[in-house]
């Protein structure tokens, strides 16, 4: 049997080994990883000597007792046996949004479909989310604007779940779309289980994703990592339904953190599942949702802002040699992205 040294000398494999030791959004290991590589990160929490750093020695006495060789090829065996795929940076179908988490980026992703779904810019895809508990208004304007967003070539994601979830994932397979839906557990083991069939749709027709690996057992924290890929993978997050309390606000919170706008729905004032959205719009925190027109304005304001942030690096937004002898900007000579 190969050692974890001998494993961990393919980079693929030494970001899976890190993906069984490590819980998701781990920043010591994301700073190992963005410095040294995946291997060496491997090498430094199985050697005998502690790393170097702040949190060295914590961090290298939680992942070591979870490397295990034996382990590492059975999930490389689960992953073959369900015919997923483990995506790394560097890999054609890496998503490009996932770089705003910094250190708290996926070690890996495991894949089940089109992972051609991920390689278009972050505008191409919006995140549905809402209740559990979503009620008949809920379901009614969550289904009406994911057809819409199908009919403009936009493709939806949500996390799986019961309510608001579930709708979106079926309304987009329904108008014949595209539905990522991203899980906080292993893609063997779909969860919810009542959802299992759904997800088995989601994964033929569209695409399943997950930071963790075959036989990692969603936990509430892994529920709340799991947000901020709901919103780093998407241009907006729109928030059909949700309560005061909801933990649909946390997706809400992670999306604001990394700049993504939050599109809230407004509902029936007597609606205790319209609270949260409620609580957004009233804070500031999310703009109001009336039709599919305010969510397509969300993702062309984040296509717009990224194509300001390309001409800029490039010199090309308003410098010396844009400007006529009185000072004034002068029209664009340049190419326009």
């Amino acid at each position: 049997m190969a050692t974890i040294n001998e494993l961990a000398a393919d980079e693929r494999t030494a970001r899976v080994i890190l993906a069984l030791a490590s819980e998701p959004a781990d920043a010591v290991t994301g700073r190992m990883l963005r410095t040294v590589g995946a291997s060496e990160t491997v090498a430094r929490a199985t050697a005998d000597k502690v790393p170097a750093g702040p949190d060295g020695d914590t961090w290298q006495r939680h992942l070591a007792p979870r490397i295990d060789a034996t382990q590492v090829q059975r999930v490389l065996a689960e992953t073959e046996r369900h015919e997923m795929r483990v995506l790394i940076p560097g890999d054609a179908e890496w998503p490009a949004g996932l770089e705003v988490l910094g250190d708290r980026v996926p070690v890996a992703l495991w894949t089940k479909g089109d992972t051609g779904l991920l390689t278009g810019p972050v505008w191409d895809r919006v995140t549905v989310t809402g209740a559990r508990a979503s009620t008949g208004y809920g379901a009614h304007v969550a289904s009406e604007l994911v057809q819409s967003a199908v009919a403009d070539s936009r493709t939806v994601l949500s996390g799986g779940a019961y309510g608001t979830d579930g709708t979106a994932h079926r309304a987009a397979l329904g108008a014949g779309g595209s539905t990522i839906a991203v899980l906080a557990g292993g893609l063997d083991r779909p969860y919810p289980a009542g959802h299992t069939d759904l997800l088995e749709r989601v994964g033929n027709d569209g695409l399943l994703v997950s930071e963790l690996p075959p036989g990692a057992t969603p936990t509430k924290w892994r529920f709340l990592q799991r947000s901020r890929l709901l919103a780093a993978l998407s241009g907006t997050v729109i928030i059909v339904e949700a309560g005061y309390r909801s933990g649909t606000l946390h997706t809400a919170a992670r999306a604001i953190e990394l700049g993504r706008p939050v599109g809230a729905i407004p509902g029936p004032l007597t609606s205790a599942a319209s609270t949260g959205c409620h609580r957004l719009l009233r804070d500031g925190l999310g703009s109001i949702i009336t039709g599919y027109d305010d969510v397509r304005e969300l993702l062309h304001g984040v296509r717009d802002g990224a194509h300001r942030a390309v001409r800029e690096r490039a010199g090309l937004e308003v410098g010396p040699l844009d400007r006529d002898s009185g000072g004034r900007s002068a029209p664009p000579r340049g190419p326009v992205l």
